[in-house]
C-alpha cells in the first residue's frame, strides 16, 4: 500500500469536529486514507522506526486545508465564456442555446477536463457537474472519462430537458429529449457508473434541469428512479424572480412548494441557487434535510439577487458552494466563491454576516453534506485523503501571516501549490503531474472558436 507523509506544515486546518488548528502539523496517508494527523513530532513518534513512507513532503511555508467541494457546475459552458454580457437568466439562456446545440462528444470531454483542471488549481478536489443537454453524440461518459483521467473525485449529474418551446418550456425543441429516453438513460448510467462505496471516485446523480425545462411528470418519475437506486437528486430552483413567476403561472405554486409536491425534498436532494426562497420554504428545507448549492458569483453576474444564506445557515439548512457554469460565472475558482459568499452576506450592512471560517466550511464540510458524503470535507483518521496546500510566502498573503485561515478567504484567491486527491499527488509546485495544461488549453480554445463561429 502506498504511503505519503506531509510534515512540518506551517498551519494545518483540519476543520474537524474539534475545531483545532495545528502548528507544525503533519498528515500520514496510507492507500488513499488518512491514518494519522497531528503535530509533526507526535505523528513522527507514532510512526516509529518502521518502513519509511514512500513519499515525504515538507510544507513549512504552507497552509493545508481539506480539499474544497464544488456542488454545482455546467462544465461545457467553459467553451462560451463572456457572452450575453448584459442579459438576465432567461434571455441569457435563449442567446446561448443555439450555440450549445452544436456541441459534440469531443467538446463535452475537453471542456470538462479543462473545467476540472481550473477547479483543481483553485483547491477543489471533489466536484459535481450538471450536464443537462445532449446534442449530437454527447454522453455523460464524456465527463466521466475526463474525471478519471485527471484524477478528480466526481459526481456526474445526468441532467435533462424535455419541455421545449412548443410545449411552453424555455429551450428550443431541438435541444430537448423524450422523457422515456431520458429515464432509460438515467437508469443506464447509474447501473454502469455509480459507485456507492465509501471513498468512491465516481457517483451518478439524477438531475432534470429545472421546473421550466421539464414536466412535473418527469420530476416525479426521476425522483422515484433515483430513490430506487439510492442515488441523489439535483436541479435548479428559485434562481430568479422570473423563475418564481414561471412556477406560479404554470403550476400555481412557489418553487419550494412545487419541489415538495414533486417529491423533491429530503436528505437525498439538493437544489442550485435558491435565491428567491421565502422563510417558509427555508423552513421546509431545514425540516426535510434538503440541501442548497449557493452560487454567489453567477447570481451577481446574471443580476439574480443575493440568496438568503445567513437565514439558511441559521435554520440549519445544508449549504454548499458552487461555481455554476463557466458562462454565467466566467471562472471556476472555488476559493474565490468562498470569498464572494462571505462578501455578499456583508454587503447588506452586517460586517459580521459571515466569518472566514464559516465561508471555508461551506466550501468543504458544507459541500460534503450536500452531496451526501461522510468521507470528505474535513481531515481526520479514516477520511479520504483529499487535501490542498497554499504557499503562505506568496505576495497575496503578505501582511496576513497572523491569521492564515482568514487570509485564504479575505485576500486575493491564489492557486494551490499542492493537491492530493485520494492519496495521490495530482498537483505539485503548482503544476499538474500527469499532463501538460497548456496543450489542453490550446485544444479547448480551438474547439471554442469553432463552436462559436458555427464551423
Amino acid at each position: 500500500m502506498a504511503t505519503l507523509f506531509l510534515r512540518h506544515i506551517h498551519k494545518l486546518i483540519p476543520l474537524d469536529d474539534g475545531g483545532r488548528d495545528i502548528d507544525d502539523g503533519a498528515v500520514f496517508i496510507r492507500d488513499g486514507v488518512i491514518e494519522q494527523i497531528g503535530a509533526t513530532a507526535a505523528v513522527t513518534e507514532a510512526l516509529g522506526e518502521g518502513v519509511p513512507p514512500d513519499q515525504v513532503i515538507d510544507l513549512k511555508n504552507h497552509i493545508v486545508i481539506p480539499g474544497l467541494i464544488n456542488t454545482h457546475h455546467h462544465m461545457f459552458q467553459s467553451l462560451t465564456r463572456v457572452m450575453a454580457q448584459t442579459h438576465e437568466l432567461f434571455d441569457w439562456l435563449r442567446s446561448l442555446y443555439p450555440i450549445w446545440s452544436r456541441i459534440t462528444s469531443q467538446e463535452i470531454y475537453t471542456s470538462a477536463k479543462l473545467a476540472m483542471a481550473e477547479l483543481m488549481l483553485s483547491g477543489c478536489t471533489t466536484s459535481s457537474d450538471h450536464l443537462y443537454l445532449y446534442p449530437n453524440d454527447a454522453r455523460l461518459e464524456d465527463e466521466i472519462r475526463a474525471a478519471r483521467e485527471i484524477g478528480m473525485r466526481f459526481h456526474a449529474a445526468r441532467g435533462a430537458m424535455s419541455l421545449g418551446e412548443s410545449k411552453g418550456g424555455l429551450p428550443p425543441d431541438t435541444l430537448v429529449e423524450g422523457e422515456e429516453s431520458i429515464l432509460k438513460d438515467m437508469r443506464r448510467v447509474i447501473e454502469a457508473h455509480h459507485d456507492k462505496s465509501r471513498g468512491a471516485m465516481i457517483r451518478v446523480v439524477v438531475a432534470p434541469c429545472s421546473p421550466f425545462t421539464v414536466s412535473q411528470d418527469l420530476m416525479r418519475e426521476s425522483a422515484a428512479l433515483a430513490r430506487s437506486y439510492g442515488v441523489h437528486l439535483h436541479t435548479h430552483l428559485a434562481e430568479t424572480r422570473g423563475d418564481v413567476a414561471y412556477s406560479l403561472e404554470h403550476y400555481g405554486l412557489l418553487p419550494g412548494d412545487y419541489a415538495n409536491e414533486a417529491g423533491w425534498v429530503g436528505a437525498d436532494v439538493w437544489h442550485a441557487h435558491c435565491v428567491c426562497l421565502n422563510d417558509r420554504e427555508i423552513g421546509l428545507f431545514a425540516r426535510t434535510g434538503t440541501g442548497v448549492a449557493h452560487c454567489p458569483t453567477s447570481n451577481m453576474r446574471l443580476a439574480s439577487g443575493i440568496a438568503p444564506i445567513r437565514k439558511m445557515i441559521d435554520a440549519k439548512v445544508k449549504v454548499g458552494l458552487g461555481v455554476d457554469g463557466s458562462a454565467s460565472n466566467d471562472g471556476g475558482h472555488l476559493l474565490n466563491e468562498a470569498r464572494m459568499a462571505l462578501m455578499l452576506q456583508r454587503v447588506g450592512g452586517d460586517p459580521a454576516g459571515m466569518s472566514a471560517r464559516e465561508a471555508l466550511t461551506l466550501a468543504t464540510r458544507g459541500g460534503a453534506s450536500v452531496l451526501g458524503r461522510d468521507d470528505v470535507g474535513y481531515l481526520a483518521p479514516g477520511m479520504s485523503a483529499d487535501l490542498v496546500a497554499f504557499r503562505l510566502d506568496h505576495p497575496t498573503f503578505a501582511g496576513a501571516q497572523h491569521d492564515p485561515l482568514a487570509a485564504l478567504v479575505f485576500c486575493q484567491p491564489p492557486n494551490v501549490d499542492l493537491s492530493v486527491i485520494n492519496g495521490q499527488v495530482v498537483i505539485e509546485d503548482g503544476y499538474f503531474k500527469a499532463f501538460e495544461l497548456p496543450a489542453l488549453v490550446e485544444q479547448h480554445n480551438a474547439l471554442s472558436r469553432r463552436l462559436i463561429r458555427g464551423d
